[in-house]
């Protein structure tokens, strides 16, 4: 089954040229992209859609996200937006809330969480665990996760229980929690900053996780400069999260990690900017501009969570990104897309590999596809907070 998508006004492909392209039209075979070109060049196919003379992306990809929770922490914004500084503390009540919820209602509200994000034009995105803190719960939380988001992220290491010893919970981390998990993510994150775990310990979570065969990621530099970027660059990891706090040295360390790109195509550590998290808990917003300019690959992601961000607009990030971080809006819409994809390392991939591409519009990537109720891209940041989504596909199915 085919559909052609038509009388495109404005095609942001996101991909390797950066292409922008207008009066274009896209055709999905199945849950690929079979052809891109001029509306007045494109193929038959077995269905139509006239976009309207709308603008298309790619699907939104949200690359960090906190899905598999329950419970409320209003309390907390209310004292935050009252004044009261943001810890890591907060954690430990969506913990108890979480814990004491059955695995058909944690379940029931992570789909209707996704259903939430997907509704805003978001195709692809990847959760953690990190509120069930005890073996038993964050194996129950992996396992729904899997069942509900496209990548996971183990996140055992997100903050050390109340009453429990800081270094005998890394040890249960490192050790029967990861094996606990394991069979249901092929990510692993620690939550570098004070007040969670240090340095050391989080070189052991990194460390056991590699061991483990899980790719890497970290928050880091949320709450003040510290050791986050330089082991998530140390350690290979494919993105460092928050990065609110950077030295020139962080910075610098970074750009290094990409030297190889452009030649070898290897990889080095996004900086993924969590925007709406930075506006709720009050911290400067992260220097998306400067790492831009130093050569530094960026995602923009919702941080959906119940403490901190407790949104999944990828529009919203997006148009705070251009608004206030100095972003083109072009620059933002790529960090919300392909930057997403680099940041779950998901960029490349075609019909050759069977291991489809997400986050930009290319033949043999999947479908994955964003029609705005607007002619073009800027429409999100020139009309902030208007709901634009008029049509997603989903790995090809049309899912609004």
């Amino acid at each position: 089954m085919s559909t052609l998508i038509t009388n495109i006004a404005e095609l942001m492909t996101q991909d390797a040229e950066h292409r922008v392209l207008n009066d274009a039209a896209v055709v999905i075979e199945g849950e690929r992209i079979s052809w891109i070109g001029p509306a007045a060049a494109a193929p038959a196919a077995d269905d139509a859609v006239d976009a309207g003379g709308r603008a298309l992306l790619p699907g939104w990809v949200d690359s960090h996200t906190h899905l598999i929770f329950a419970g409320d922490r209003t309390a907390e914004f209310e004292a935050r937006m009252a004044g009261e500084s943001y810890s890591a503390g907060g954690i430990a009540v969506t913990t108890g809330a979480t814990r004491s919820t059955s695995d058909f209602d944690l379940t029931r509200l992570a789909l209707g969480r996704v259903a939430e994000a997907v509704s805003q034009g978001t195709t692809y995105l990847e959760t953690k665990t990190g509120y069930g803190l005890d073996l038993e719960n964050e194996a129950r939380s992996a396992r729904i996760a899997s069942t509900v988001a496209d990548e996971v992220t183990y996140l055992g290491a997100h903050l050390v229980p109340a009453g429990a010893d800081a270094d005998d919970y890394t040890d249960l981390v490192c050790g029967p929690m990861l094996a606990a998990v394991r069979p249901y993510v092929s990510w692993a994150d620690v939550f570098c900053e004070q007040g969670a775990f240090n340095e050391g310990q989080s070189r052991r979570v990194l460390q056991a996780c590699k061991d483990a065969g899980l790719g890497l990621r970290v928050h880091g530099n949320q709450l003040g400069e510290g050791p986050g970027v330089q082991l998530a660059v140390e350690f290979g990891a494919a993105s460092v999260d928050h990065v609110n706090y950077l030295s020139a040295a962080d910075i610098e360390a970074l750009a290094a990690s990409w030297a190889g790109w452009q030649d070898a195509g290897t990889r080095g550590t996004v900086a993924t900017c969590l925007p709406a998290c930075d506006l709720s808990t009050r911290q400067p917003l992260a220097p998306g501009r400067e790492l831009l300019d130093a050569g530094v690959p960026i995602a923009l992601a919702s941080n959906c969570n119940p403490g901190t961000s407790y949104t999944s607009s990828m529009a919203f990030c997006v148009t705070t990104a251009v608004l206030q971080m100095r972003l083109s809006v072009h620059e933002a819409v790529r960090a919300a897309t392909f930057g997403g994809a680099l940041a779950l390392r998901r960029e490349v991939g075609n019909d050759a590999d069977g291991e489809r591409a997400v986050g930009s519009v290319a033949v043999g990537h999947r479908a994955d596809l964003h029609l705005l109720n607007a002619p073009s891209a800027t429409h999100l940041a020139y009309r902030p907070g208007i709901p634009l989504t008029h049509a997603v596909w989903r790995a090809g199915v049309r899912a609004r």
